[in-house]
């Protein structure tokens, strides 16, 4: 009998080192993936001119998408427009869409964090919108300019959980209170994708599915930041791990006033 632990799949960004093009993904992504949920990891490239979406698919258990700080090209939700926020990632864009159905094609779970939040809403038909952390915008979903990077994810806000799904019943609670590093947010919603969690001003900051019998679930919030220190993002982790095992999601103890 095998004791192989399931392997995930962790998406990498094209991110410059130097001169030169590096396939990488923050290590913060990869510790608290391989940490909480129990698995092995192999880092998926983002070559889409060189390797297939379905030759990789079938030898993963599960994808995890991360988040980063490229932002997805407008056209690939139906926006011409030549004044977008970058910096953007083209390959990364290719390599996940094709991901993200190669994967939920095999019955694979496939979860994401705030870039990979974004990319599951626009691979299901969604889109996005640029303005979420503007001046005017009713909720700041992100830290002010000036500040450290680290202190950019003490900026948090509560969000409302949807009675009866995922979240809501993985916690037993009804509100979680978040860390919030993002620019961009979901204006329509993807076919198919179940409103998990609401922010205040009542912008969609997690999403589900059951495609295949496949779990997907993502969040627009940062759980692998410091997730030693957060029970309540070590459970987004544990879920991921479950469902590379078939196993049921279970219930965690209510951990209300814990930032994930």
């Amino acid at each position: 009998m095998s004791t192989s632990r399931p392997v995930a799949g962790i998406i990498c960004c094209n991110r410059t080192v130097g001169l030169e093009t590096a396939q990488a993904v923050m290590n913060r992504y990869v510790q608290a993936t391989m940490t909480y949920s129990d698995v092995a990891a192999l880092l998926v490239p983002s070559v889409p001119g060189q390797m297939k979406a379905t030759e990789i698919a079938a030898r993963l258990d599960g994808l995890m998408l991360t988040g980063s700080p490229s932002n997805l090209e407008p056209y690939r939700y139906g926006e011409a427009v030549d004044d977008a926020p970058g910096p953007f990632d083209a390959p990364r864009d290719a390599m996940t869409q094709d991901l993200i159905a190669a994967m939920l094609d095999l019955g694979r779970p496939v979860f994401g964090i705030c870039r990979g939040f974004q990319e599951i809403n626009v691979a299901f038909g969604g889109s996005l919108r640029r303005d979420v952390s503007a001046p005017n915008a009713p909720l700041a979903h992100h830290a002010s300019d000036d500040v450290a990077f680290d202190a950019m994810f003490d900026h948090v806000h509560p969000v409302t959980l949807t009675s009866g799904g995922v979240l809501a019943r993985r916690y037993g609670q009804d509100q979680l209170v978040v860390n919030s590093v993002h620019f961009q947010g979901v204006d329509r919603l993807g076919v198919g994708l179940a409103i998990e969690a609401r922010a205040p001003d009542g912008l969609i900051e997690a999403v589900s599915a059951k495609v295949n019998g496949a779990q997907l679930l993502a969040v627009q919030w940062h759980p692998e930041w410091r997730t030693a220190d957060h029970p309540q993002s070590q459970q987004f982790f544990a879920m991921f791990g479950e469902a590379l095992r078939g196993e049921p999601s279970r219930q965690s103890p209510p951990l209300s006033g814990v930032s994930l």
